[in-house]
């Protein structure tokens, strides 16, 4: 080993055995193909100079390090890769600084990394950790790669713990195995944070991913991936960082991304967008799809319906939401108080009612704002009659809230003119009672009020001149109507306020959103 490092080859104790080889079996490794943890950190810290025309590099495949590698707070120069090895111990490497560290396919009891530096890659690929992770504060200099990775919690039911933790490029998760939880409270990542045909699990009464403030300057991926099972000597799989597109390779299958436990990305900024493309979240009841005040210019929504929990987007700023109409849960499983979008672009058959029930899913109580803004997005997209239909379906709703009186009154502004919001509806109301009149006081001519001044008698002046408030056709004041056309005259002038004064509010009201 002294020399391959010296030389910058591989150090292989494998034996060619796939069997005997694999460090998750639970066959023993014996002496043979051991190698203690004092001598690795003494040729990491101390090592000795490369060859002529060599890079000094540790290199191992198929070694089994035994008692525990320790190298907090020191400083690592040579580039170190290890391949199908397994540790005794847990690693402890806090506050170490590193150029390139790579583990592929090992098996660690624990890895003990806050406050971590490297200057280019982190990699542990397909490895398995007993015991978690810890990442707090890391600094990562290039890319962060853990795809294919299975951690089992620590003792408090955390598997990753990586709050606070800068990767200056991608930290590509892919096809991860958690079953705990996925702490990156207040990380950054400078391109892209893929999880692509993950499965996150909580345990212990925490979330599966609890992620608040997190940064992302691109794209937070949380979709299917493709894969065909097979596995390079690197540890990755061919498919690896493909996305979900619909179109699959042959021999492949698609791989959902799955949660099951709580997700919480509140306060989250991220750069090009959240796509949740075929995702699955299996919530308990009391558990939540946490959304709140989200800063993205797209957001994906076209997971499958949770059967369970909730989906918050209090708060949010979105520009674009991309949307089914199968994925949003029914009433009481959705809240959006306060969302702010300015495009809608379903995917799919996505009619207005299904969008109504939508809006009304989210609020069990009547509020105006979700409607007003579903209107004012759908006004701004030449939608305008669906436009007036939303608000007129939020006129519904709040009549709904409002006293026997009022409620009356709501009902006969939304049966004569729809709060004004159908402004055909009253033209032919008024044509009709028009009619009416002008036919009933054809045939009961009043009498005038003085027979030597009048106009000439026309009933159909007449009638819409009681019709029509305030506009004076010159008709009414010189007829005394009796009896049943006194009445009439009376139906008339009632009707013609109430009419009038829905179609003037409505139209204000039309203005004013205007």
């Amino acid at each position: 080993m002294w020399q391959a490092f010296r030389n910058g080859s591989t150090y292989d104790l494998s034996t060619s055995d796939p069997l005997l080889d694999d460090p998750f079996s639970d066959i023993p490794w014996g002496t043979d193909r051991s190698v203690r943890a004092r001598v690795m950190a003494l040729l990491l810290l101390s090592g000795p100079p490369a060859l002529p025309g060599r890079v000094a590099a540790l290199k191992l495949r198929g070694v089994q390090i035994t008692g525990t590698l320790n190298l907090a707070g020191g400083t690592i120069a040579p580039y170190v890769e290890l391949n199908h090895c397994r540790f005794e111990n847990e690693v402890v490497l806090p506050e170490s600084h590193w150029t390139t560290l790579r583990m592929a396919a090992c098996a660690i009891p624990r890895l003990e990394a806050a406050r971590l530096h490297t200057e280019g890659d982190l990699h542990l690929p397909r490895c398995r950790v007993a015991q978690g992770i810890r990442l707090t504060d890391a600094q990562i200099g290039t890319d962060l790669l853990i795809s294919q990775i299975e951690v089992r919690p620590d003792r408090i039911g955390v598997a990753i713990a990586a709050d606070g933790m800068c990767v200056a490029q991608d930290l590509q998760a892919e096809q991860i195995e958690t079953y705990g939880e996925v702490s990156l409270r207040g990380a950054k990542v400078g391109v892209s944070l893929s999880l692509r045909g993950s499965r996150l699990r909580s345990a212990r009464d925490r979330r599966a991913l609890n992620a608040p403030r997190l940064t992302v300057e691109r794209t937070l991926h949380m979709t299917g991936a493709w894969t065909s099972g097979e596995v390079e000597e690197d540890g990755s799989t061919p498919p690896y960082g493909v996305a979900y597109d619909g179109t699959p390779a042959r021999g492949t299958r698609l791989r959902p991304f799955e949660c099951r436990g709580g997700v919480r990305l509140d306060d989250g900024r991220f750069g090009d967008a959240v796509d949740l493309d075929g995702a699955r979240f299996f919530l308990a009841p009391t558990e939540e799809l946490s959304l709140r005040r989200i800063v993205t210019p797209e957001l994906r929504f076209k997971c499958e319906r949770a059967e369970e929990g909730r989906v918050v987007l209090s708060g949010a700023k979105i520009v674009t939401l991309v949307d089914m109409s199968t994925s949003w849960p029914g009433p009481g499983g959705l809240a959006m108080g306060g969302l702010v979008y300015e495009n809608l672009v379903p995917f799919g058959h996505f009619p207005l009612d299904r969008r109504l029930e939508w809006v009304a899913a989210a609020t069990p109580e009547y509020a105006p704002e979700p409607y007003e803004r579903l209107a004012q997005v759908l006004r701004a997209g030449g939608e305008d009659a669906d436009a007036r239909e939303v608000l007129l379906a939020k006129q519904r709703r709040r009549r709904e809230t409002l006293p026997l009186a009022a409620k009356l009154w709501g009902y006969l502004q939304d049966w004569t003119v729809a709060y004004g919001y159908r402004p055909g509806r009253a033209a032919l109301w008024m044509a009709v009672l028009w009619g009416a009149g002008t036919i009933g006081f054809s045939r009961y001519a009043p009498p005038p009020m003085q027979s030597a001044q009048h106009p000439q008698w026309n009933p159909a002046l007449y009638a819409l001149d009681l019709l029509v408030p305030v506009v004076n056709l010159g008709q009414d004041g010189y007829w005394r109507p009796e009896g049943v056309g006194q009445w009439a005259a009376a139906a008339l002038i009632v009707l013609g306020w109430i009419l009038a004064t829905t179609v003037a509010t409505g139209t204000s009201r039309l203005l004013r959103r205007d």
